[in-house]
């Protein structure tokens, strides 16, 4: 692993967080500037959602359009640099290089979506009469895609430290006469803060609407409330290792929990993983090949009897790895120790 201390490593990151910092900077301020700058021709409510047909079927108050981009922009932009400012991602190339590309296309996908919905709006007088969309959904997708493009291309440049050799599978002793138990958990502050702020501006939206100042507010409250229960969801994870059986359990109320028995566990090692290698965060893959993604780097993971796995990424793993090897030598003596 690279030295924290390492001048050419340090001065990247002061580099990375100046670029990505402007970038989202760039993109707050476009986000809240140009709606206002032609606010005068605009119909409030807006329309903001268009059928099947092209023809606008849903609308929002000018206010909350607004609100919305960026409060759902600057939680974006917040968790993506700092996730990726992260030593152990921003020292890799692959990782960086993704983290990267999802910034840019978060930022692109507001401002094309910010584009079209102002440009179909504008000297309409009516959210009825906005313009159709048809042609410009295409570069809607499209576009977003070309930022993350070249977020990938400038998130290459830079340090790229290779993992460390693999390691051999953890051991340890156990003492016949007593029982062992390990318990890790292992939080994401990022999808803490993720969940405060949506579901704080879900509760502002929903009473701001109730007030009735804000009609059209309730459009926003139920995606905000997604995403806050999905942050809730995705703040922490704890494993527990007991001779009977694995334990994952998921968010700060412990549910949903998958309980392994011992005797389905092959063995466990441990390995580096990132979101950007397993495809995000949360639950990754597909039974039998599976990670549940808290945070970047160290992972227990355990390959069943069947020969599927399960990669979580939680704290002192190697101790977890450790005992598991040491109750499956255990209790079946035939284990290559």
């Amino acid at each position: 692993m690279t030295d924290p201390h390492d001048r050419s490593v340090t001065g990247f990151r002061t580099r990375f967080l100046v670029a990505a910092s402007a970038w989202a900077v760039l993109v707050g301020v476009v986000l809240v500037a140009v709606p206002l700058a032609y606010a005068d021709r605009l119909p409030d409510p807006l329309a903001t959602h268009w059928g099947q047909s092209g023809r606008p079927d849903g609308s929002m108050p000018f206010a909350a359009f607004v609100l919305l981009l960026v409060v759902l922009w600057v939680v974006v932009a917040g968790i993506g640099t700092g996730v990726t400012a992260r030593a152990r991602t921003l020292v890799r190339r692959v990782p960086r290089a993704w983290s990267c590309a999802g910034l840019a296309w978060a930022g692109g996908f507001m401002l094309i979506t910010q584009a079209f919905t102002i440009a179909a709006n504008l000297d309409r007088g009516h959210w009825t009469r906005a313009a159709g969309l048809n042609w410009q959904v295409a570069v809607v997708v499209a576009a977003p895609i070309a930022f993350g493009a070249l977020g990938w291309l400038a998130g290459r440049h830079g340090p790229d430290v290779p993992s460390g050799p693999p390691q051999a599978r953890p051991l340890i002793d156990l003492d016949p006469g007593k029982r062992p138990v390990w318990v890790s958990t292992t939080t994401a502050p990022w999808a803490t803060w993720l969940a405060i702020v949506a579901l704080a501006a879900a509760v502002a939206l929903a009473g701001t609407a109730l007030s009735g100042r804000l009609p059209g507010g309730w459009s926003a409250v139920v995606p905000l409330t997604v995403v806050g229960v999905a942050g809730l969801a995705l703040s922490s994870v704890s494993v527990r290792v007991v001779p009977e059986a694995l334990t994952v359990s998921i968010g700060p109320l412990r549910w949903p929990s998958r309980t392994v028995r011992l005797e389905r566990v092959e063995r466990a090692w441990v390995e580096e993983r990132y979101p950007a290698q397993v495809g995000g965060w949360g639950y990754r893959g597909l039974p039998g090949r599976a990670t549940i993604m808290i945070r970047g780097g160290e992972c227990l993971v355990v390959r069943y009897t069947s020969g599927g796995r399960l990669a979580i990424s939680v704290d002192d793993a190697e101790a977890g790895a450790a005992l598991l090897n040491a109750l499956i030598a255990r209790q079946r003596p035939s284990v290559e120790r």
